[in-house]
């Protein structure tokens, strides 16, 4: 998943892992329990969200040696984040698809983003942007990096303020997933859930990673 803080990417990355029955790797797990390091030394937070993504990228490189896909969630904000998920993919044989979360309407962005801070309090999601001044300094922290070339790597755009049901937007990406993958996961059904990989596909099937 790619995707700036608020856009819908961990509504996405969890059906689809919980569709796909996949393992589900999520940066801000690891950076929520780096909580205390963050109160201990106040300027370490650039060095603690790096060893979060080195950590979940780590963790993924597993799921991947060991023969299954992954979805790996978090906002891939800088085009080193791509080029590590590469090499992740070119040394264990596994495929690279990106499916992004770019909400068109700002205003609803702002709503569900400032909702949700409101929610977290002092818990979980500590780091994260609660208003939406908070969003626009840490975008212009960004300088712009996160907008690169993705060469030839397969992705998929998702508006997810669009005025359509959770299920259709899952199901238009894991049509662009399974269109990428040899058509492993045609047979997902969204209503229920649930997903068996296609019958020429049981048994060796190819690892696919999707960020």
């Amino acid at each position: 998943m790619k995707g700036h803080p608020g856009t819908g990417k961990s509504t996405i990355a969890q059906s689809l892992a919980s569709l796909l029955k996949i393992p589900l790797l999520d940066k801000d797990d690891v950076r929520d329990s780096t909580s205390p390091l963050q109160v201990q030394h106040t300027s370490s937070s650039k060095l603690l969200n790096d060893l979060s993504y080195d950590a979940v990228f780590r963790m993924a490189t597993t799921q991947l040696r060991l023969g299954l896909s992954v979805v790996v969630d978090s906002p891939l904000s800088r085009r080193s984040h791509l080029d590590r998920l590469l090499h992740m993919g070119s040394s264990t044989g596994a495929g690279l698809v990106v499916i992004e979360c770019k909400p068109k309407d700002e205003a609803e962005w702002r709503r569900r983003l400032e909702r949700r801070g409101a929610h977290h309090g002092g818990g979980d999601g500590w780091h994260k942007p609660a208003t939406w001044s908070d969003l626009e300094r840490l975008l212009e922290g960004y300088g712009g990096c996160t907008e690169y070339d993705f060469g030839d790597v397969p992705r998929l755009v998702v508006d997810t303020t669009a005025s359509v049901p959770v299920g259709d937007l899952v199901s238009s990406v894991v049509e662009f997933i399974s269109s990428h993958t040899g058509g492993r996961w045609e047979s997902c059904n969204i209503e229920k859930i649930t997903c068996t990989p296609s019958m020429e596909t049981r048994g060796q099937v190819p690892k696919f990673l999707i960020e």
